[in-house]
Order: C-alpha cells, then sequence, then structure tokens
C-alpha cells in the first residue's frame, strides 16, 4: 500500500494500480469510453485526463501508474475544459439520431455529453460516414457513430481469440471493420453488443422494439450449458426481449454465450398451448380437467415410468422422487445423450470450483471435450489465463478449432488408464511435474465405461493436488453426481403401464424406447417434435421463463431461474401436477393444498381454481355451480351447500373459501 493525494485528501491504494483504478477504490468516478476491466488498456479516447502535480499538460488516468505521494486532481477548470474538448470532439462525426438509435437511454456518450459537454461548439465540419459492416446474423453495425475507442478491437483479438475486427486507415479516415468480409465466428461474439458504448454495434434482434425505460428486469441463468452464468432477462409485458449479462466474478464475470442471449425465442415460437389426445389415430383438443378426471386413478395405482433428463430442474426431480418413495408403482429413469448408469456420490469437497482456475497453475488437461462448445465461459476463463501466463493446454481428444493452442495427443484406452494411474511413459511425468494442474472431463469419456466416482480416485492417487472439472452438457448436469437416478434400460420399462416423457428431446436413446413401448405415453414438454407426435397424450408445460425452477450446474452450485411471465392458455407446471397427485393420495392435506392454490392468484390459471373447488366439493360438500371470468386477482364463485336445499351461497371473493376451508381444517 502506498499513499496518494486526491483531491488533497489522502488515501492508501495498492501500488501495483492505475491512477483511474485508485480513484475508482476510493469512490471517485472518472469518465472513459476506451478503458475496460477485463481488456488491455489502450488510451486513446482521453476521456479520462485528470491534473497531476507539477506535470506540463493533463495525464490519462487509464494508463498512468500510481506512485508514492502522487497528487492527483480529478475536478478542476483544467479537466473540466479537457473534458468538454474530447467530447466536442466526438460529437463532431456522430450522427444526431439518438431518436432512433437502439442504445439511446443507455449510451455512455448521450451520458457524458451531459455531465462534461458544452452547450456551443466552435467547428462547422460537414460530418462523415462510414459503411456499415456486417458482422454476422446476429451484430448489427451503424459504424457511421463508432467512436474509435477500440473494445471492440481487442475483445475480438484478447478474449474471442478471433482478430475480426480491426482499426483501418489513418487519421479522420480512421474506421473499424474487418481487414476481409466475413461474419465474426465466435460463441460469444455477441458480448461486443454491451461493450460498445455508443450504439455502433447492436443486436439485430432487438432492434427497434422498445426502448431501456420500458424493460422490466428479473435474475435468470443462463440454461444452454451446464455453466450456469448469471443473466439479467429484460422483458416488456409478456415478450422477453434480451437475454444480457450479470456480473458474477465466480462464474462468468460479465459474459455470456451467443446460446444464452439469444435463444429466449423459444419461450414463444412452436409452443404447446392446449392438451392434445389422440383418438383414432387423430389428435384431438381436451382440457386438463378431464384429462385429470381420466387419467388421475391410473398414475395412482397402475405402474409408471417417468423419463427425465439432464435439463430437467432438481425440484422435479426431488419431488418426483418424494412420490416415487410413498408410490411403488412410480419409478424415474434418465435418458440423456449417454445412457450409463452412475452411483450418487456427492462429492462437493472434491469439485473444483470456476474461480480456482485464477490459481497458479502451469498446466491443464482436457479429456474427451470440445470445451469451446461445451462450456464456452470456461473456456474463455482458460484463454485469458493461457494469455497472461505461463500456462499449457494438453488435448486428449478430437482436434478441433481451439482459440488457444492446445497440444493433441491420442491416446487409446489403455494408455489412457496408464496415464491415470500414473504409468505413463511421457504424459504422467509432466502431470506429476506440475502443482495443482486443472483436469477437465467432458462427457462423452463415459461412453468407454468408465465412471465419475472411478475416475476421480485414479486422478487423486496419482495427483492429490489436482483440481478436476466434470463438465456437462446440459443445464442440470450437476445432479447426476448428487441424485442417484439409474439410466433407462429395457428392463426397466417392460412391465410399465404408463411411460410419462418429461421435457425431453428428440435423440436416438428416446426413439428406441418409444418404438418398443406398447402402452400409453404422455409427451409433458413445452415443444413438440416428431416423437411427440407417437405419444398417447400431450400436454403443455410452464418453460424455464414461466416458472422459478433450480439448476445445479457442472461445480454442484444451486442457482434459481426467475419466473418473468405467467404461463398462458392451458400451460401447467408439472410440479404443480404432481403435487396435486401427491395430495390426493391423503386427504388430510388437501384443504392446505387448496389454499396454497388460491394464494397466489393468477388470471391465466383459471384450472387451478377449478382443482381447488372439486377438492373442496370433495371434501366440505360444496358443489360448483358457475364459475365467472375473471374480474380481477380475485374471482367470484357461486357455490351450493347439499345440506341447503334450492339454495345458493354466494361467496364474494375467494377470501371466503380461504375462510370455509379454515374452518374445515
Amino acid at each position: 500500500m502506498i499513499k496518494v493525494e486526491i483531491n488533497s485528501i489522502e488515501f492508501l491504494v495498492k501500488s501495483n494500480v492505475s491512477v483511474l483504478e485508485a480513484c475508482k477504490y476510493v469512490g471517485i468516478t472518472i469518465p472513459r469510453f476506451c478503458y475496460h476491466e477485463t481488456l488491455s488498456v489502450a488510451g486513446n479516447c482521453r476521456m479520462c485526463l485528470v491534473e497531476i502535480a507539477n506535470s506540463p499538460k493533463p495525464v490519462a488516468a487509464c494508463a498512468l501508474p500510481v506512485s508514492n505521494n502522487i497528487k492527483i486532481f480529478t475536478n478542476t477548470p483544467l479537466v473540466k475544459k479537457a473534458r468538454e474538448n474530447i467530447i466536442e470532439t466526438l460529437l463532431l462525426n456522430h450522427p444526431l439520431d439518438c431518436p432512433i438509435c437502439d442504445q439511446g437511454g443507455e449510451c455512455d456518450l448521450q451520458d457524458q455529453t451531459k455531465n462534461f459537454g458544452g452547450d456551443t461548439t466552435k467547428n462547422f465540419f460537414n460530418k462523415r460516414t462510414v459503411e456499415d459492416k456486417f458482422c454476422g446474423p446476429l451484430i448489427k453495425t451503424i459504424m457511421t457513430r463508432c467512436i474509435h475507442c477500440t473494445r471492440c478491437v481487442r475483445f475480438s483479438s484478447e478474449i474471442a481469440g478471433v482478430d475480426f475486427f480491426g482499426t483501418l486507415n489513418r487519421g479522420s479516415h480512421t474506421e473499424i471493420g474487418s481487414y476481409i468480409k466475413a461474419s465474426f465466428d465466435s460463441e460469444i461474439s455477441g458480448n461486443v453488443i454491451d461493450l460498445c458504448p455508443v450504439g455502433a454495434l447492436t443486436s439485430k434482434v432487438y432492434a427497434f422494439k422498445t426502448r431501456p425505460w420500458e424493460l422490466r428486469t428479473v435474475e435468470s441463468i443462463d440454461l444452454s450449458d451446464s455453466t450456469g452464468s448469471n443473466t439479467y432477462i429484460n422483458f416488456k409485458e409478456v415478450e422477453i426481449l434480451r437475454v444480457i449479462p450479470k456480473i458474477n466474478n465466480e462464474i462468468n464475470n460479465n459474459l455470456i454465450s451467443d446460446k444464452g442471449r439469444f435463444s429466449y425465442d423459444s419461450s414463444k415460437l412452436k409452443r404447446i398451448t392446449k392438451v392434445f389426445q389422440k383418438r383414432n389415430n387423430k389428435f384431438e383438443q381436451i382440457n386438463w380437467l378431464n384429462f385429470l378426471k381420466e387419467y388421475e386413478m391410473q398414475l395412482l395405482t397402475k405402474k409408471v415410468t417417468v423419463l427425465v433428463n439432464d435439463e430437467t430442474d432438481l425440484e422435479s426431480i426431488l419431488l418426483l422422487k418424494h412420490f416415487s418413495f410413498k408410490n411403488s408403482n412410480l419409478q424415474i429413469r434418465n435418458i440423456s445423450s449417454i445412457a450409463l448408469n452412475c452411483s450418487n456420490m456427492y462429492i462437493s469437497h472434491l469439485n473444483a470450483k470456476i474461480k480456482d482456475l485464477d490459481i497458479s497453475s502451469k498446466v491443464c488437461i482436457l479429456i474427451s471435450t470440445n470445451i469451446r462448445i461445451e462450456s464456452a465461459i470456461l473456456n474463455t476463463r482458460i484463454r485469458l489465463k493461457f494469455n497472461n501466463e505461463d500456462f499449457t493446454v494438453y488435448g486428449l481428444s478430437k482436434n478441433y478449432n481451439s482459440n488457444f493452442p492446445v497440444n493433441f495427443i491420442n491416446l487409446n484406452i489403455n494408455n489412457f488408464l496408464n496415464l491415470l494411474e500414473g504409468k505413463h511413459f511421457l504424459l504422467s511425468k509432466i502431470l506429476i511435474s506440475f502443482k495443482s494442474p486443472f483436469i477437465i472431463l467432458g462427457e462423452s469419456i463415459y461412453r468407454t465405461g468408465l465412471t465419475y466416482p472411478n475416475l476421480l480416485k485414479f486422478v487423486k492417487q496419482v495427483i492429490p493436488s489436482a483440481l478436476v472439472y466434470n463438465i456437462g452438457t446440459y443445464s442440470n448436469s450437476g445432479s447426476k453426481k448428487l441424485l442417484n437416478i439409474n439410466y433407462v434400460s429395457n428392463a426397466s420399462y417392460k412391465n410399465s403401464e404408463i411411460l410419462i416423457c418429461l421435457n425431453l428431446t428428440d435423440n436416438v436413446y428416446l426413439a428406441k424406447v418409444l418404438q418398443t413401448f406398447n402402452n400409453k405415453v404422455f409427451w409433458f414438454n413445452t415443444h413438440g417434435s416428431s416423437l411427440a407426435l407417437k405419444s398417447d397424450t400431450i400436454l403443455p408445460i410452464l418453460s424455464d421463463f414461466e416458472e422459478e425452477n433450480i439448476f445445479l450446474n457442472f461445480e454442484q452450485r444451486p442457482q434459481k431461474t426467475g419466473k418473468v411471465f405467467c404461463g398462458n392458455h392451458d400451460t401447467k407446471s408439472f410440479k404443480y401436477l404432481f403435487k396435486y397427485l401427491l395430495n390426493t393420495s391423503n386427504k388430510n392435506t388437501i384443504p392446505s393444498f387448496i389454499l396454497e392454490i388460491l394464494n397466489k392468484p393468477n388470471i391465466f390459471n383459471k384450472i387451478e381454481v377449478i382443482f381447488a373447488l372439486e377438492l373442496l366439493k370433495k371434501t366440505t360438500g360444496l358443489t360448483l355451480v358457475n364459475l365467472y371470468p375473471v374480474k380481477s386477482q380475485f374471482e367470484d364463485f357461486y357455490l351450493s351447500n347439499k345440506n341447503t336445499k334450492n339454495s345458493l351461497i354466494m361467496l364474494e371473493t375467494s377470501r371466503e373459501i380461504r375462510k370455509k376451508i379454515t374452518n374445515f381444517n
């Protein structure tokens, strides 16, 4: 720690930081355009100029390291005039199109102009124009707005590992573009949209949709892989308009993958919104009440097999397991792409965390994984470590196009096992010689018959200090090491009378199961598919944007998705349905379950109120006469009492129903 003086006040700061970072740590904000915490220092916008004692001219705060007893002034007339001149220079060629710019309301140039710009200008030149560049189907460019901060250039070369953007020409003819016409081929390319301080790089799918102040925000997570990146979901009314990263230094910093950023349109496209039942080889529309009347007792009494995968949320699996403990006729089977059994083993203390990549280590071994696709954020953090340190990466897998140098080594299964046992003539020496090597296991390694506990046993015996990452392809892959859900086999569903497919995607294993199963098949899903047409009943359920679900990422960190809006039409929560079935097997818990339904009013979930009244009829003797249309968050009901003939009891609101249920309890 060294002593510095900022605006005539003494502070103690770290010795290896810049003036801008020192001011930030003590709570003084210095304006900037080109500086960013995750990028190298460029110092070309000059917006962060400050005055230093005994210096003849202002100095760029982002490029000047602090020294002992340095005197810094951030608010003098010289600094204010310098900032005003910089803003004036940036606005010389900047178009006045803020009313139609998608960055309007979130633009750093707008904010800095308001805070530090002047109200007049001494320059009256014609504004220049720049040709827009093609960056692919995701990124929209209006390069006339560019202020040449070079954030996108440094991002593409340093973080993305793709030298796409560059600075062309010189002087007043400078522009940002690609050297050759091509698309920005990177799995994290969409992050330049957040990095750009003006409206030069924006999202094509978000263009001209809305203004930032009209958006509402919900915190959630990225479910496109097993990393669990933190995100903000911006929506307007009942439509999601964009997904942006939420800063979490332990997982994703301020980055998210393109899959997580642009896959939100699945919440509304090609959704199943009605219940369909196959009759005479044709699907006919029915409602939930008819379905439950027909199959409620069968689901409780017949042998049922529920197929789940690594995208099924943790709470649904736990609820199914709880139900299977009470009902021996129910069994749960996993039907992921890798159909191998693995024993349950909670080994959280052995699983490496993403933040452990920051420790000092010299080597990383990628085993049977294309980490660039399976975990783009983990791949990016490894690339940053490679750029900043002496770091070597070995790949024991098929060669792929990596954005950092990887020494690919082709090993058969015998040599691989010798490596894990410390008997390989070359690689074992390398592993043992390094302290705390990173070992990243892909899911395809388990096709060889190995299991995760066995692999960990081998690795920890040879290298006790090794940090092992077991990354998965899907959002809830981390639960496989925690829950004992066996994979599906022919014998597991041979004697089942009902097969439930819970939010599954089409794959070869599921096609084989549906081809050999001859009894009832219920397809619970948000979307249809070719395999859904082979089922007997298709039932719509809520998506991950429409209810709160818990997922475990590959480091076994539990995280919850946010509820953005309510489901529409007949989409229902699968967890609610099984809670309903679970409670119908025990009448003592029915009234409390009805209260749970009525305590969350929802204009889209009228059917839930019908379920509640049907249960109320069974328990209290009241009969449903009519259900009025929804008027507010509470609804009017007419109920008749079986003890009073030809008389109707009007319950004005559902509060009265709560009161009657409470009295019944």
